[in-house]
């Protein structure tokens, strides 16, 4: 005990820190240590961590990286980079589940966060249709419509087709912006509208609009605009 007290210099150990204060009190480099376990030769496994962090920007970015480039970083090897993967997928589906049995209106956080982690760093503008049963519970999520870094062309008639092929009674929509600022652009506003005429014409309500930036994410419904 008195060596792992010298490592961290008085300070708890990450896993001991998350024992006692629970895991939201970890930052991701603390989190990332627990997960690596150690650290490498003249390196220990905060450094390496941080390493890591440092090289890849964001939790994110290390989360979604390929393996190629994961491999370059000594010490994130084969095995780790195959639980890191099924790590991510397994908070994905996670989210997915909840969604798929809860009310999407009574999740909304869950629902940013489930967002966030699909579309924040995308390197080209995607839109995305969660398509909802009519107790707003989460049938499945579809990319629809993918473009370039700055712009992606809607086609509202496609999302209808959609909603009324698997029977929804709402949608929400959801784009990034890979410039990473959620702030929604007049062709965002004006797409909108024209998606939930296409949909009040059906039925199918339009419940909200979340623009996706690098770690904020802005709600059409929250600013009183659907």
């Amino acid at each position: 005990m008195k060596k792992n007290r010298d490592i961290w210099q008085g300070e708890l150990a990450p896993r001991e820190k998350l024992l006692k204060l629970g895991a939201r009190a970890l930052s991701d480099t603390e989190l990332l240590a627990i997960f690596l376990r150690t650290g490498g030769r003249g390196v220990n496994v905060m450094k390496l961590a941080g390493n890591i962090l440092d090289h890849f920007g964001s939790l994110y970015r290390l989360m979604s990286a390929e393996f190629a480039d994961a491999n370059t970083i000594k010490g994130l090897g084969m095995v780790k980079y195959a639980q890191l993967s099924a790590v991510s997928e397994l908070s994905r589906r996670c989210h997915a589940s909840q969604l798929s049995t809860e009310s999407a209106m009574l999740s909304p956080a869950i629902i940013q966060q489930y967002l966030q982690n699909l579309l924040a760093y995308r390197e080209r503008e995607v839109f995305l249709v969660l398509f909802l049963d009519n107790q707003h519970r989460v049938i499945r999520h579809e990319e629809m419509f993918a473009g370039t870094i700055s712009s992606v062309e809607i086609h509202p008639r496609e999302i209808v087709r959609e909603a009324l092929k698997i029977n929804a009674a709402a949608i929400i929509l959801a784009h990034n912006h890979p410039s990473g600022v959620a702030e929604p652009s007049t062709m965002d506003i004006r797409v909108t509208e024209q998606i939930i005429k296409a949909c009040q014409l059906l039925g199918i309500r339009v419940l909200d609009h979340l623009v996706i930036g690098h770690g904020e994410t802005v709600s059409f419904a929250e600013r009183g605009w659907i």
